[in-house]
């Protein structure tokens, strides 16, 4: 099998990268990144010298370049994408541009070069935002996004659909929850309250800190998405969850107590415009079809991840100085 991987050099698709290369040795793996700010080769160090490995740096929008790689691999893995919601408020333009344009120039490449394979990785938050009592995100609850961002990913889960329904393409599509684990990019909430605390930084919670999540470690959300793309219905959907629901503010505190840290180490900040109260996901169906269920608990993934951001400092300290743009920089030039 030759994958095809958009966005692998961010941080699920780099982890989806170490899990197939580890899992099966006889498969080849192709990473069309554009290396924007959240692209980060020193994911994959591990793989530079594999020969199943190749890094192709470009752009989803690329219309020939993009056509050229479907052309020559078997499947599709979806990853590319800009996802930070506080990115999108401010600069909503390149979100349309990458998720919905670039989903739209990916789909047109697999129905011409013979109706390539294609699984599109999306999120909860095209569901928009839940009541503390509303049942769990299923795979038919209405979308309702509410930041550019969920706009934007909805609008290309519906193109993926759209050219199953019309064109007969074979997709499938997973909604997650929120990831985290090795790799995150430091601007997300985990790996910044950790990598801030091992600074002596305090950590900055928004608003009250009441908004509630459903975390998925990393690793299940691979085993997950290994599983769509060798036994997933054609055309269906499939939510990811991570049967964890906390809110922020008590997911501080278990980073704090983790970290032999106190209370006055948090800084309460003004909360961000539109921010969704509540994500909770149902996976009972990719349960009951697939057999999946997250196997690493929230307590045992939290200690992993606060323990690869201990061990690993430079990794992190390269992003937040902007050392890590500069290693490719000297390869393929500034972006």
């Amino acid at each position: 099998m030759k994958l095809l991987i958009t966005g692998g050099c961010g941080f699920i698709g780099s982890n989806f990268i170490h899990h197939i290369l580890n899992k099966y040795p006889d498969y080849q793996i192709v990473n069309l990144d554009a290396l924007t700010y959240a692209g980060n080769l020193e994911n994959l160090e591990a793989f530079k010298n594999d020969s199943r490995y190749k890094f192709v740096k470009g752009d989803i929008c690329d219309e020939k370049l993009v056509n050229e790689l479907v052309k020559d691999c078997d499947m599709i893995v979806h990853f590319a994408a800009e996802s930070h919601v506080d990115r999108s408020i401010l600069n909503p333009e390149n979100f349309i541009k990458t998720n919905t344009l670039g989903t739209y120039i990916l789909l047109e490449a697999c129905k011409n070069n013979g109706g390539k394979r294609l699984h599109h990785i999306s999120t909860d938050e095209v569901f928009g935002s839940l009541e503390p009592t509303d049942p769990a995100f299923k795979e038919n609850t209405p979308y309702n996004p509410r930041s550019p961002y969920s706009a934007s990913k909805a609008s290309s889960d519906h193109l993926v659909r759209a050219y199953f329904h019309t064109f007969g393409l074979p997709i499938t599509i997973s909604n997650c929850s929120n990831n985290y684990g090795p790799y995150h990019f430091p601007e997300k909430l985990i790996p910044l309250f950790i990598t801030n605390l091992i600074e002596g930084k305090k950590v900055p919670l928004y608003g009250d800190g009441m908004n509630v999540r459903d975390w998925l470690f990393v690793e299940d959300h691979c085993e997950a998405i290994d599983l769509i793309i060798h036994n997933g219905k054609i055309g269906e959907t499939y939510c990811i969850g991570g049967n964890s629901e906390i809110t922020n503010q008590e997911l501080t505190r278990q980073i704090l107590k983790l970290m032999n840290k106190g209370d006055e180490m948090i800084e309460f900040v003004k909360d961000r415009p539109g921010h969704d109260k509540r994500y909770a996901i149902d996976f009972s169906k990719i349960k009951k079809e697939l057999g999946w269920v997250p196997k690493v608990s929230f307590e045992e993934g939290l200690k992993r991840t606060i323990n690869w951001y201990v061990n690993n400092e430079s990794w992190w300290k390269n992003i937040k100085s902007g050392e890590y743009q500069k290693y490719y920089e000297k390869q393929y030039g500034k972006n």
